[in-house]
């Protein structure tokens, strides 16, 4: 930037006013006042390619706080969450078994009363679910598991399946009355009103073979939803008689809250007088390179602590969240082999993450090293690169005997995004906005996705102090130490809000 070159050059180290703060006065000794330039927007703007994660962060999540400690609230809606596992029921209606039988059963429609006992795998306090690839922190009979949503009057599906777990179908039964009364269960008494098969399986997350035993009671690895929906009883209506009376409720609790902490970011410019008055060659004043070079490097470990910082307080100095640390721990978790990793399989991983019941924003930003950002390109150029045309049926209209292939993924441009290079490719879920990220490199982390919409930068402000990024010029200077030099420091005091883990992911 040609502003911080002229500062750091001349102007504002000779004591000159270049319009940076506002004033009259054209011989401001910046020294003797100790003034502070806040630079919170205009460092972002040094070296875009370096610090892509910082830039999307300064330029559209920021979120100033006033407590180095803050709290923030998640909110998750609960209507996608209305679905159970079922654990046993009963074919004569009185109250269910302790344990799910895996043997046939036959229901009449109209007829048949069953009592069902369900769980679930998310946390009705906040909504909390499992997410893909992490530990399994909501299972069976689990604190704070009880389906709270079943009414008299629902229309609910059952999953059906045959002998060896495949799903065949489904079966509709009518609530008839719900017992909360066994801790993290619900006792639901059901009559049915659509009939599977005579000879059928209810599905069962514990026994049957396509999930796994213990995959939801007791796994050591969330799956994901795709592979746990054959399994799921869901609410699909209600169905009451004319002139009834107003049915029953439930009360959600969709809020849940977490805090982060702020981190001390310091770098000084040091340089004694003689040297700062020397003309030197190529670049003559060195204290200006100097300093606009202390300005990238403390930028620089910036970046490299909102990715791959944890938070904690030791000593009595506190450390913000991670990217890193942050979605490895909590967030969606994938494997990134370059050789062996397919099309196929990347779009599975895509689709986990963005399943529409929990993440349905679209400001996701894939930030990737240096090796993956070249395989989502051969990947993504595969088809126009080497398929390109296909042999047309003979009645084919095109000419020259040949016909257009197309893909489901692929490179569909490049754009500038706040200054960095954003290569767009297009898949079936949507586009993806990838940024090379070179703090990637040399580590296991080949990709991190972060949906901007649940992530912010939080630099603090309060009582009139902006604590982000800031030049304190001449914290120590001749005049105030006796000391023949000259030192500048730049400090930020900032930290980073992650939110709603399942919306972001990441690939080793």
């Amino acid at each position: 930037m040609s502003d911080i070159n002229t500062i750091g050059g001349n102007s504002l180290y000779s004591g000159q006013d270049v319009g940076v703060h506002t004033g009259t006065t054209t011989d401001l000794n910046t020294g003797a006042l100790r003034r502070k330039y806040n630079f919170g927007t205009q460092v972002s703007e040094l070296a875009l390619a370096q610090d892509p994660f910082f830039r999307f962060l300064s330029m559209s999540a920021k979120k100033p706080t006033d407590d180095p400690s803050f709290k923030f609230t998640e909110k998750r809606s609960s209507y996608t969450k209305r679905y159970a596992y079922m654990a046993a029921f009963s074919a004569s209606g009185a109250a269910a078994p302790a344990t799910q039988s895996d043997t046939d059963h036959t229901a009449t429609a109209g007829s048949s009363v069953f009592t069902f006992k369900f769980f679930t795998d998310y946390n009705s306090q906040g909504n909390l679910q499992n997410i893909v690839g992490n530990t399994v922190k909501y299972a069976a009979g689990t604190t704070g598991t009880q389906p709270l949503f079943f009414i008299p009057g629902q229309i609910i599906k059952t999953a059906i399946g045959d002998t060896s777990g495949t799903p065949t179908g489904y079966e509709l039964w009518k609530v008839n009355t719900v017992d909360l009364g066994t801790s993290n269960y619900a006792i639901v008494n059901a009559t049915c009103v659509k009939a599977g098969p005579a000879s059928s399986e209810f599905m069962d997350p514990n026994v049957d073979s396509v999930v796994g035993t213990g995959a939801v009671a007791a796994g050591t690895a969330a799956k994901a939803q795709e592979d746990l929906e054959p399994f799921k009883c869901y609410v699909v209506g209600t169905a009451f008689g004319t002139g009834t009376g107003y049915p029953e409720t439930w009360a959600d609790q969709p809020y849940s809250t977490s805090y982060g902490q702020t981190q001390i970011f310091k770098t000084s410019a040091v340089m004694n007088n003689t040297d700062r008055a020397t003309v030197l060659k190529y670049q003559a004043n060195e204290w200006a390179r100097i300093w606009k070079e202390k300005l990238i490097e403390h930028k620089w470990d910036i970046e490299q602590s909102l990715l791959f910082s944890t938070q904690a307080t030791t000593g009595g100095i506190n450390t913000t969240q991670g990217a890193v640390d942050f979605i490895s721990t909590y967030g969606n978790t994938f494997s990134l082999a370059l050789a062996t990793k397919s099309q196929d399989s990347f779009l599975d991983d895509l689709s986990a993450m963005l399943d529409p019941r929990y993440n349905n924003a679209s400001s996701t930003v894939f930030f990737c090293n240096t090796a993956v950002y070249n395989w989502l390109h051969k990947l993504s150029g595969y088809f126009a690169n080497n398929i390109g045309m296909i042999e047309p049926a003979a009645s084919s209209p095109v000419s020259g005997g040949a016909g257009l292939g197309r893909a489901n993924f692929a490179m569909t441009g490049k754009k500038k995004v706040f200054g960095v290079d954003i290569t767009t490719i297009s898949t079936i879920y949507g586009d993806m906005n990838v940024a090379r990220n070179v703090h990637l490199d040399g580590t296991d982390v080949k990709m991190i996705g972060i949906n901007m919409k649940y992530v912010a930068y939080r630099p603090l402000v309060g009582n009139g102090l902006n604590r982000d990024t800031s030049v304190y010029v001449g914290v120590q200077t001749l005049e105030n130490s006796g000391v023949d030099r000259r030192v500048d420091q730049i400090l930020t005091e900032a930290g980073m809000e992650f939110c709603c883990p399942e919306t972001h992911a990441l690939w080793t």
